[in-house]
């Protein structure tokens, strides 16, 4: 029987077409332990490839389906008849094998939407960057998987030991390297008691929305942070959008963030939001299509535990949403990690006056006309909700290896939409942290530019707080 995905899961499939496909994807750059090439790292994982035992994680064996048992709802079902060749392909570089041609071959392949009648996901496996290291383009749908999901099935495919051999390849069901405790038969259920429960915690969660309702707007329209905001400008960013993608990415080393953090109160996510607040209003600048209000940037949170988030338990989306001031209209780089600080301050305090129920719910309301944006298309006499998303991901805080080859480089890839045609993600890996920007070619010209100004106004915040 096919069960229905959950309707934030759907919504993707439900809005994806040609012009906006709805996957998101990473560029992992790995270097080959010594007395290895990227010849040798090929060569396992096609050798991964014409392995008799063609298990596939569970996660990527499934395909999404409508059915009469799910009420013309999407849905997963198990594919027993995988084609690996379609899902995991070989990709080179022309000479000299620069990295701005990996990041433009990523672009091309990022435009182009998965195929409906499969698992929704591939790996690229591309060969010939000029200093021998080797590289995987790796993109999943967004009803799969939201970032950290995706961050969690990278982690448990490699390894902490630079000297493990005989890794699976990362499509794989990955073994256990421990042995987990000894599982306990299943506690009887009171089913009297449990359905009292739930009933009990239904109208309880349903009498809380109003007052949290009702908190949510008077915080939007005081322009303080929360779920909701009813105060972003129109940009160039906030127009219909073309299938054609454009992606750049950049790293620098964590330290330097959190220095600065330090020194400011401030958090390293604070940190990224100034950085990415100073970015666009140079690059805004340079367009001279700044508006006089500050931009508002829509911030996920994953509502995750530590346990779900460590060992995948939970796939599919499960994030609430902050909206957070960029003060892209102040000129003094501390005046705008000031702006943004207060206002990630007073949405976490909002948070954490909700239950979860109540957080998916009033980000639900925040994020509504982006999603109605996506299945509907874009309505330019209306103003937007938010003008870009800004998401920063956990990554590894430790080197990572693959077979001995190590995670040298993460590059994040998201997804823009119709009304958003500009999206910044952040991670982090092992001691460095990088920006993904990915946008519409046509909605954000010279979008590469954003990285260089995203080191200027690094340095700008380091120069302010006297670094």
């Amino acid at each position: 029987m096919l069960l229905p995905m959950s309707p934030l899961d759907s919504m993707f499939l439900l809005g994806e077409s040609r012009e906006h496909p709805m996957h998101v994807g990473g560029v992992q750059v790995f270097q080959p332990p010594e007395g290895a090439d990227a010849r040798d790292m090929r060569a396992l994982l096609d050798a991964a490839l014409t392995d008799t035992d063609q298990d596939v994680a569970s996660r990527l064996g499934r395909r999404a389906r409508r059915s009469w048992t799910s009420l013309g709802q999407w849905g997963w079902e198990s594919d027993t008849r995988i084609d690996l060749g379609h899902h995991v392909r070989h990709d080179a570089l022309p000479e000299p094998g620069e990295e701005a041609q990996l990041l433009a071959l990523c672009s091309r392949l990022h435009s182009t939407p998965l195929d409906r009648s499969r698992p929704l996901w591939e790996i690229h496996l591309i060969e010939g960057l000029r200093d021998g290291r080797y590289a995987t383009y790796t993109k999943i749908h967004h009803a799969v998987a939201d970032g950290v999901s995706a961050m969690t099935m990278l982690r448990r495919a490699l390894s902490e030991d630079p000297d493990e051999r005989g890794m699976r390849a990362p499509w794989q069901h990955s073994r256990p390297r421990h042995p987990g405790p000894a599982v306990d038969a299943v506690e009887a259920v009171d089913l009297p008691r449990a359905v009292i429960h739930a009933a009990r915690s239904t109208v309880g969660e349903f009498a809380g929305l109003v007052p949290a309702l009702a908190r949510t707007l008077t915080r939007a329209a005081r322009e303080q942070g929360g779920p909701l905001s009813l105060a972003a400008p129109k940009t160039m960013f906030n127009v219909p959008i073309s299938g054609s993608r454009q992606f750049a990415a950049q790293s620098w080393p964590l330290e330097r963030l959190r220095l600065v953090a330090k020194l400011a109160d401030a958090t390293i996510n604070d940190v990224v939001l100034a950085m990415s607040a100073g970015a666009l209003r140079s690059y805004l600048l340079e367009q001279d299509a700044l508006p006089a209000e500050p931009l508002v940037a829509m911030v996920p949170v994953s509502l995750r535990d530590e346990k779900q988030a460590a060992t995948g338990e939970r796939g599919g989306n499960d994030v609430g949403v902050l909206m957070c001031n960029l003060g892209t209209h102040l000129p003094e780089p501390a005046d705008r990690l000031d702006t943004v600080r207060t206002c990630m301050r007073e949405g976490k305090q909002a948070m954490a006056a909700m239950s979860g129920a109540q957080i998916l719910a009033m980000s639900a309301l925040g994020a509504g006309p982006a999603g109605a944006s996506i299945v509907f298309g874009h309505n330019s006499r209306l103003r937007p909700p938010f003008n870009l998303i800004i998401s920063n991901v956990p990554g590894p805080r430790h080197p990572l290896y693959w077979n001995g080859a190590r995670l040298d480089g993460l590059y994040p890839l998201s997804i823009p939409v119709d009304g958003q045609g500009l999206n910044i993600t952040c991670t982090s890996n092992d001691d460095t942290i990088s920006f993904g920007i990915t946008g519409c070619r046509r909605a954000v010209p010279q979008l590469h530019t954003l990285t260089t100004h995203l080191g200027d106004a690094l340095r700008a915040l380091e120069h302010a707080a006297g670094i």
